[in-house]
């Protein structure tokens, strides 16, 4: 399985400069690529394959007085902006066939100069490699101080550098793990029970064994630093230096935020796989919550991360990991005789069965059923359900998602 492994980067002056021009160097090589797909689609032509679009866009273009600059970074580098621009491509008619899962998938479009992230990648025919005082050598570059926070499991295949909004660099090395040592860390699944997770906004997760997870909030937390900086942000004037510190002030602010949660996603996903055998969660549709009066909550949660870290982490090591269906009623079934209730709104947090008289606290009852309609409850034979192993999720490369809603999601922002 491969992984990656991010560490911060603490570039030299003359480095960041070298990496702008790096950066700059990969969106014109990429841009000039969806320009002459774009303008081959407008023509009725057939689009140019990447080898022609190499030879004209990076060969041809070095010799060219408008493009020679291009001769100043490495060359690995411009060929993989063609890749990603071949794999946004691949994605969008992808999606269009209906032959590929999850979201739909818009067409590439052309990358703006002043972009909050930028992203260049190196593969092993680049010649990089970290050196023997724990420097990363780039071609073109230099030697850039990284912040090892702990050891890589294996040598990396490829690099990719990356400045964020905030202006932080990052290193993210592609590394393949070892399936033997990744099961070594994790205790026998044989003896470990399952778990049925229901999310929410009051608690951010409720445990079918009865345990709550409060919700962090980490957000609604920061909002009052947030909205000070912003407001700073509003009176600079626009293309003016203190407007660009102003507008990192602001990125750095929410970069704060998007770490603590990060953190607390990455801790919360690893005990609920080290602790069961099977999570069962809830196949919510977070896009269509997301547009509701509930979104910025829904926001703050974060739920597409965390399930995402839960379905990864329990391909690495072994575990079941298990959606229920979103139409599944979860919070109107009595999950002891199994009688449907009715719905119920969002203010009705205990309830009582009119068949059976059990008591139920809405969210753990929720998060019963959730275990049961995903098929992880224990059979009369006392043995356990578990079914196929989920396929982690993959990045996109260059392309953005069309946000598409169903009615059924709409019927879970009364959960």
């Amino acid at each position: 399985m491969q992984l990656r492994y991010a560490f911060r980067l603490d570039p030299e002056p003359g480095q960041r400069v070298a990496l702008a021009r790096a950066f700059g160097c990969a969106r014109v090589v990429y841009n000039d690529a969806v320009a002459a797909r774009e303008r081959a689609r407008r023509e009725g032509a057939a689009f140019p394959s990447a080898g022609a679009l190499s030879k004209t866009l990076i060969t041809e273009a070095k010799q060219s007085p408008e493009r020679q600059w291009l001769s100043e970074v490495s060359a690995v580098i411009l060929q993989q902006a063609l890749r990603d621009m071949e794999r946004a491509y691949t994605n969008f008619f992808s999606s269009l066939k209906g032959s590929r899962p999850g979201a739909r998938v818009g067409a590439p479009r052309f990358k703006p100069k002043r972009d909050a992230r930028q992203a260049i990648r190196f593969t092993a025919n680049a010649r990089w490699k970290i050196t023997e005082a724990g420097r990363l050598l780039l071609p073109k570059i230099g030697e850039v101080k990284v912040r090892w926070s702990r050891r890589l499991p294996s040598v990396p295949s490829s690099v990719t550098v990356i400045r964020d909004a905030a202006g932080r660099f990052f290193a993210s090395f592609v590394v393949a793990t070892d399936p033997g040592a990744d099961l070594a860390r994790m205790p026998e699944a044989d003896n470990l029970p399952s778990v049925g997770i229901d999310l929410g906004l009051t608690h951010f997760a409720v445990l079918s064994d009865g345990r709550v997870i409060d919700s962090p909030r980490f957000l609604r937390r920061a909002e009052k630093k947030l909205k000070k900086v912003q407001r700073e942000l509003s009176r600079k004037q626009k293309r003016s230096n203190n407007r660009e510190k102003a507008r990192l002030k602001v990125a750095r602010a929410h970069a704060q935020v998007a770490d603590a949660r990060r953190e607390f996603h990455h801790q919360l996903s690893t005990r609920l796989i080290r602790e069961n055998q099977a999570v069962a969660v809830e196949d919510l549709a977070v896009k269509a919550l997301a547009r509701t009066r509930l979104g910025k909550s829904v926001h703050d949660a974060g739920w597409a991360q965390f399930l995402a870290m839960l379905e990864y982490k329990a391909q690495r090591y072994a575990r079941v990991f298990v959606k229920a269906g979103r139409f599944e009623p979860t919070s109107q079934v009595c999950s002891v005789c199994g009688v449907k209730d009715g719905p119920k709104p969002l203010h009705v947090r205990t309830w009582t069965c009119t068949h059976c008289g059990t008591v139920h606290d809405r969210d753990h009852n929720a998060a019963k059923n959730v275990k049961q309609a995903a098929g992880l409850a224990v059979t009369a034979c006392r043995a356990q359900v578990r079914p196929e192993l989920v396929p982690a999720q993959r990045e996109e490369a260059g392309s953005h998602g069309i946000h598409t809603g169903t009615r059924a999601a709409q019927r879970h922002s009364t959960r």
